[in-house]
């Protein structure tokens, strides 16, 4: 079993960042990838980012590069999301994911944390 913690949301202005956090705890030596969704009102939840657990090249969906950039501590089991440039668009619940035990799955999630962006 692995637990994540999704922390950093909040309301910010457009062209504002925020710096989303995920702490994961327990079976944590099982984790593969970690990954960042989101999901807006009325809207499919859809992948914004993803690092390997040991490193790799991280990977994001297009509306998002240039602006948000993942990255993790394996120390402190940290998985970070540094989100500049906010859009309007970008205002979602954001979720942290882990692929843990499993390949190609992700198989624990947090609770999400929510993102408004203000025009």
């Amino acid at each position: 079993q692995v637990q994540l913690v999704e922390s950093g949301g909040g309301l910010v202005q457009a062209g504002g960042s925020l710096n989303l956090s995920c702490a994961a705890s327990g079976h944590t030596s099982s984790t593969h990838v970690m990954g960042w969704f989101r999901q807006a009102p009325e809207k499919n939840r859809e992948f914004v980012a993803g690092i390997s657990w040991i490193g790799g090249t991280p990977a994001y969906t297009d509306s998002v590069k240039g602006r948000f950039i993942v990255s993790r501590d394996i120390t402190s089991n940290t998985l970070y999301l540094q989100m500049n440039n906010l859009k309007p668009e970008d205002t979602a619940v954001y979720y942290c994911a882990a692929q843990a035990g499993l390949i190609g799955t992700y198989n624990y999630w947090g609770q999400g944390t929510q993102v408004t962006v203000s025009s």
